[in-house]
């Protein structure tokens, strides 16, 4: 039978670990082609080994999704190597941790060069190659927070809301050209984010980060990766400028606390 993406292909920014890595693997077995983009030209390769070795089909390229030119130069090896290009999956981006009047202007330029330009660069070279040929999908990954805020998170929480509102003005600009684009805002995602952000105790930030989702857990890259396979699929055929919360529920809570008397 055959997957949902058959004889698709796919770019996948940020494709050599976590949730790149999960979606590529993912999209592969639905059938895809996936060019596998990655600042570690290492971990693409691994993966596209994976990919092959299953009987997929895949190409590995180390890319700086904040260097137009090497993202310009992803697309061109999507077409050279499979002829098209109908899904990409701007997914790459990054955190770091300062209070505002604390940050650097280069820290705050490297988050929103690497999370919101890098998604922009990724759209505007790949949109006019789905145009020409009348269809394709873009999802971008956002984050629930570009929804809320987070202390001492200022840099990475306005790129993800620039994310979510560049989603949405894609999809406006591109409707009527057969170009579908949205994006899924994730929770916390148990992936190598535990090491970096739990700062040599990473078991310890996956328990906290786990504890304030009310489904008690991080998520795993796989259930984003469902989410993302959906929306490039044909069964989302009529969903374009949305953002999909997948975040166990952290979002459902105003944040008050229980109220005295409840049972959970």
């Amino acid at each position: 039978m055959a997957g949902k993406l058959q004889n698709k292909i796919a770019i996948v920014t940020a494709g050599g670990s976590g949730i790149g890595a999960a979606t590529a693997r993912r999209f592969a077995r639905e059938g895809a082609a996936v060019v596998i983009a990655d600042l570690s030209g290492s971990r693409a390769e691994r993966v596209r080994s994976d990919i092959v070795s299953a009987g997929g089909r895949a190409v590995a390229f180390k890319m700086d999704v904040a260097d137009p030119e090497a993202v310009e130069a992803t697309v061109k090896l999507a077409i050279d190597s499979f002829g098209r290009l109908d899904i990409l999956f701007n997914n790459a981006g990054m955190a770091e941790v300062s209070l505002i009047h604390e940050t650097s202007l280069e820290s705050w330029q490297r988050v929103l060069a690497v999370t919101l330009t890098g998604t922009f660069l990724g759209m505007k070279y790949a949109i006019p190659v789905m145009r020409r040929q009348g269809s394709g999908v873009v999802v971008n990954t956002a984050s629930i927070s570009g929804i809320r805020g987070d202390y001492g998170m200022g840099s990475y929480n306005a790129a993800k809301a620039g994310v979510i509102n560049l989603t949405r003005t894609a999809a406006l600009e591109n409707a009527r050209h057969g170009i579908r684009v949205n994006c899924v805002c994730p929770g916390a995602i148990n992936t190598r984010v535990a090491e970096i952000l739990g700062k040599g105790h990473p078991d310890e930030f996956r328990q906290r980060m786990g504890a304030a989702h009310p489904v008690g857990r991080m998520g795993e890259a796989d259930e984003i990766a469902n989410m993302v396979t959906f929306l490039a699929s044909d069964e989302a055929s009529f969903i374009t400028g949305a953002s999909f919360v997948v975040d166990g529920g952290v979002t459902a809570s105003t944040g008050l606390p229980q109220m005295p008397g409840i049972q959970s």
